[in-house]
């Protein structure tokens, strides 16, 4: 299987955006505590900040709703940044580090939050990637949780 996955990615490259959606309900399932981060943050409702008239323009919704044109996400979702689910949300995927990544799941970069932050943005202050990454952090909690869960080695 692992095999089968390193030659899908071989072959696809870097296209995780090009993979299929599962939504931001699938990732709900087994990140409730990023779900909700994400839920409670302003990407999750980018569209809704735009006029009716901008909710129409494309280009606005080229970053207040990147994947709603050809995956039906409005909005920025957990697949925006982290690449469509359609091959990494598989569990036994998600397990392994490797795999995972193998698959398509993609850690967001500065530059990548530069493609919308930008200086062209009509409404943007200043962008500190460095504090706005603090403003989304959706994985320090679960991380931390999933690390007591752990049970501890024995000593010998």
């Amino acid at each position: 299987m692992r095999a089968g996955l390193l030659a899908l990615s071989l072959l696809c490259g870097s296209t995780a955006a090009a993979y299929g959606f599962v939504g931001p309900e699938s990732c709900k399932a087994c990140h409730p505590e990023a779900y909700q981060k994400w839920k409670q943050a302003k990407h999750s409702r980018a569209k809704d900040s735009l006029s009716p008239a901008q909710q129409k323009d494309a280009r606005c919704l080229t970053c207040h709703s990147p994947d709603e044109a050809d995956q039906q996400v409005p909005h920025v979702s957990c697949e925006t940044c982290h690449g469509g689910g359609q091959y990494y949300s598989a569990r036994y995927v998600m397990r392994d580090p490797e795999l995972v990544r193998l698959a398509g799941l993609a850690d967001p970069s500065e530059k990548a939050c530069r493609t919308c932050h930008d200086a062209s943005s009509p409404s943007l202050k200043a962008f500190d990637f460095v504090e706005k990454l603090k403003l989304i952090d959706h994985w320090s909690a679960e991380r931390e949780r999933r690390k007591a869960a752990r049970p501890t080695p024995k000593k010998k």
